[in-house]
């Protein structure tokens, strides 16, 4: 692969929901995307990564997250868009990041965490996937994680909508770089 090659991948990459809703997408190209963002850099090999993937569980998983916020009284059209907005894509994959010995080291696995999210978007694109990258609603971290098993100290990352690309993204235009000299 050349740098113009790479190139051509990270400017393909769309944030993009547009997708055929009911083409599956196979656990093993999942763990495969998984495997790719465990390459990315980790600070003192903490391998922090935590992975779950949510196919016929998202309804239960948006109402789950949506009685979170309505208990915490928010209003009544978020908790109900809550309630629909993972069934978007046919598949979520929740990335979570290990809570370090100190406060550095768990800010050092949250920026693993991160870029390996990247690694995994990008792998997306070349396998012809769509993705969109999402927080974790305000609030929620701790029942998003105990649905997913993970810890209940583990930081969510990442609610990844994946899917088959069905239309093609237009790219929005980045600014020029600025990269200043010493």
């Amino acid at each position: 692969m050349t740098l113009d090659d790479f190139a051509a991948l990270v400017s393909a990459r769309r944030t993009t929901m547009q997708v055929h809703p009911d083409r599956e997408v196979p656990r093993e190209v999942v763990e495969q995307l998984c495997t790719l963002a465990q390459w990315a850099p980790n600070h003192k090999r903490t391998w922090p990564w935590r992975f779950c993937l949510v196919t016929t569980g998202r309804e239960a998983f948006g109402n789950r997250i949506a009685d979170t916020l309505a208990a915490r009284g928010e209003d009544a059209e978020k908790v109900a868009k809550t309630r629909r907005k993972y069934l978007r894509t046919p598949a979520l994959v929740v990335v979570g990041s290990a809570v370090g010995d100190t406060t550095l080291r768990t800010a050092e696995n949250r920026d693993a965490v991160a870029a390996g999210v990247q690694n995994f978007l990008l792998g997306a694109t070349a396998a012809g996937l769509a993705s969109y990258w999402s927080s974790c609603p305000k609030g929620a971290n701790e029942v998003v994680a105990e649905l997913c098993g993970f810890a209940p100290e583990t930081q969510i990352v990442a609610i990844i909508y994946l899917g088959w690309q069905a239309d093609t993204a237009v790219a929005p235009q980045r600014p020029a770089v600025a990269l200043n000299t010493l």
